[in-house]
């Protein structure tokens, strides 16, 4: 595999969401009641949808991801990204998405996050207490997913 586009996006209806993308990108990889996944094979680009919380809360954007095939590939980005003066926040070994990953994350000037990653496995259930993904925004969040 090579580096793959991650995106993830709050979504007012999940139902309507999936509906839509489903006739845009064809069936999704992995669907749960609260969060889809879909990735389109040309261009390579992987697709999270989530619920926002209500149109209050909605920010159609989540974050944005560039997955890598291994944890190496995950430090090595993490090592060029900090030497080009950029702040990091680590993770490491987070259960988000359904999955377990191992990832860092930096922000923008406007907010948006970005996160590296590498999926480590796939996983079926989150553990109680945890969120779907990334449900808190900003450098004050102390992780991604709850613990």
């Amino acid at each position: 595999m090579s580096s793959a586009v991650h995106i993830s996006l709050n979504v007012l209806n999940l139902d309507e969401s999936v509906d839509f993308y489903r006739r845009f990108f064809g069936e999704p990889a992995k669907l749960k009641a609260d969060y889809a996944k879909f990735i389109a094979g040309e261009p390579e680009i992987h697709l999270a949808l989530q619920p926002g919380g209500g149109a209050s809360k909605l920010r159609s954007l989540s974050h944005l991801g560039i997955r890598v095939d291994t944890p190496d590939k995950v430090r090595y980005w993490k090592g060029v990204l900090t030497q080009r003066g950029l702040a990091t926040k680590d993770e490491k070994r987070e259960a988000c998405c359904y999955a377990l990953q191992e990832k860092f994350w930096v922000t923008d000037p406007d907010g948006n996050r970005w996160e590296i990653y590498t999926v480590l496995e796939d996983i079926e259930e989150m553990a109680e207490g945890t969120t779907t993904c990334c449900e808190q925004v900003g450098d004050s969040a102390a992780s991604c997913c709850a613990q």
